[in-house]
């Protein structure tokens, strides 16, 4: 279970709850990428009713209690703020600097100060704890001076009398009008004196402005992200939009017996916890019916379409006698086979969740898979996943080591993403695991769960029709992708090696300030952000290396016995 702060972290960053588009939903089907980029609005929304809230917070609380240091006094007591030099100072109202009216103490003492973003980050983070407020905090502040050198003085005497050191400072002439020059100062110092600071330079009418910049070491500006696979218990949050009780286009609309099972099972996956075993489903024959006659048309289409590591994972699923065109497999069966291959495993999930959770399961070769059926008037199209999307078109490829891997590595990037690169991974996400096409023997080949699990696409996908443009993450990750027709534009991989070597060099741009790795014995991510950490791993690679050398030199002397 994710530690405290972590969960306040998330409960800030991220959605708690389900959110869903009422009445209705246009689009043929549903997607990562759509609701990554909605998931992205409700987070904005829900950041700044958070922020608001601190600041209201914030007004009433330990910045305007009493604070005594090295002869700077501020607080409700007082009146008459000062800083280092003596002098009476003016408040600021909302966030800038006014010309306040000198005997109206009374009135400066219930102003209201408007932090920033960055000051909420920077007081939540220094709420943690104890420890958190005196931890030493790194940042810049940019100070918009009035009178001109003359501020630095006291600029400086004031971030000493915080206990703070100066790590850099540099000026410039300033191009607002009323500001001579602007300054930009790195400080070292504890989070709560930083606070102080911050407010204490606010209170004097030399300065028409300062601002706290971002600073990456700033733990709670980084989304909260499981650690280890038990923490994808907090991973179930539904992005619900094109469901039955929603939307009356929804084959299952008008269907009350088929809207209830969906409940039913949907509670299943709510319940389910790490470590439990996959609950099994008693299909109706309704329901192994409907399985069947997608299935049977699958083996129709797969030898021409689909591509060879499909073919092989699929056959090998019909000889453990998992896939057989008479029975939906049940996960717990699909789990383990896929366990002893490549080390994925499923756990059930009630719908579509979120972008943000679905692609944090894959970092520990954990998918997460739907165990209800499509409504059987529709048997050949579902507008959201279904357990037979999730069959045949994902599980095979993910019993293959390579396909596995590329899927994980996705994975492991959307730890800490922002919200934008969230919804370019789930845009790489579409146009690969879901829609890629790769070359096989100077032809084109379907890898993608989208194309493998219907009937017209692949079709479309495989003619002379859609345009078709070679696989770079960069360009990929921005392209609009089509939910109401055949995709316009396909993305064409040469091998999967050869994809996964251009998501590793893209991923590296991205602007997460850590590096994480995959323990598969531990089933925890680890964060390689100290040099501890870093040398125990180069111990367990220079491990594996001489496993590897000595395996190549018994190779060799047996060869040439």
């Amino acid at each position: 279970m994710a530690v405290a702060a972590a969960q306040k972290n998330r409960e800030m960053f991220t959605i708690k709850k389900s959110y869903s588009i009422e009445n209705g939903y246009p689009s043929r089907r549903r997607s990562l990428v759509d609701d990554a980029r909605f998931e992205t609005l409700v987070v904005k929304q829900t950041k700044q009713s958070v922020l608001e809230e601190a600041r209201a917070r914030a007004n009433d609380s330990g910045l305007e209690s009493d604070f005594i240091q090295d002869g700077v006094h501020i607080g409700n007591g007082d009146n008459s703020p000062t800083v280092e030099d003596g002098t009476q100072q003016d408040e600021t109202k909302n966030g800038h600097l006014a010309d306040a009216d000198i005997g109206d103490d009374d009135a400066k003492g219930d102003e209201d100060y408007t932090l920033t973003e960055e000051e909420v980050i920077l007081q939540n983070a220094a709420s943690e704890s104890s420890e958190a407020e005196q931890a030493l905090q790194q940042a810049a502040l940019l100070l918009h001076m009035r009178d001109g050198m003359g501020s630095l003085a006291r600029i400086l005497k004031t971030i000493d009398n915080y206990k703070g050191c100066v790590q850099h400072l540099e000026t410039r002439p300033s191009q607002v009008t009323g500001v001579q020059f602007d300054a930009l100062v790195k400080v070292s110092m504890t989070r709560i004196n930083l606070i102080q600071l911050i407010r204490s330079l606010r209170q004097s009418t030399a300065f028409a402005g300062v601002n706290l910049l971002t600073e990456n070491n700033i733990s709670s500006k980084t989304p909260w992200f499981p650690r280890h696979a038990s923490d994808l218990d907090n991973c179930n949050h539904l992005m619900t939009k094109y469901e039955p009780e929603l939307d009356m286009n929804h084959p299952g609309f008008a269907d009350k017996d088929y809207r209830e099972r969906r409940k039913q099972i949907a509670e299943i996956a709510f319940a389910y916890k790490y470590g439990d075993p996959i609950p099994s489903i008693a299909y109706t024959e309704i329901e192994n019916g409907t399985w069947q006659r997608v299935f049977n048309t699958v083996l129709d289409l797969m030898p021409k379409h689909a591509c060879r590591e499909y073919k092989a994972a699929f056959e090998k699923l019909q000889a453990a006698d998992i896939f057989v065109p008479h029975r939906i497999p049940q996960l717990e069966d699909v789990s383990s086979f896929l366990r002893k291959h490549t080390g994925f495993t499923l756990r059930p999930a009630a719908g579509l969740l979120t972008a943000r959770d679905f692609l944090a399961s894959l970092a520990f070769r954990v998918f997460q898979s739907t165990q209800y059926v499509r409504h059987n008037n529709s048997p050949f199209h579902t507008p959201e996943p279904d357990c037979i999307h999730e069959l045949l078109g994902h599980i095979p490829l993910l019993a293959d080591p390579s396909f596995a891997q590329f899927s994980q590595e996705i994975g492991l990037a959307s730890l800490g993403a922002s919200d934008s690169e969230i919804e370019k991974l789930s845009t790489v996400y579409w146009f690969t695991v879901e829609f890629g096409l790769c070359k096989e023997n100077q032809q084109l080949k379907a890898y993608g769960a989208a194309l493998l699990s219907s009937i017209g696409e692949p079709l479309h996908a495989l003619s002379d029709k859609p345009e078709l443009r070679p696989f770079e993450p960069a360009s990929t990750s921005v392209q609009p992708y089509q939910d109401q027709e055949y995709q316009p534009i396909y993305y064409v991989a040469e091998t999967f090696e050869d994809a996964k070597d251009k998501f590793r060099r893209w991923v590296s741009t991205m602007s997460r300030p850590f590096e994480v790795r995959f323990n598969p014995h531990t089933e925890r991510v680890e964060v390689l952000d100290s040099v501890d950490k870093l040398e125990t791993l180069i111990w367990q690679l220079n491990t594996e290396m001489l496993h590897l050398t000595n395996a190549v030199k018994k190779l060799k002397g047996s060869h040439f016995e």
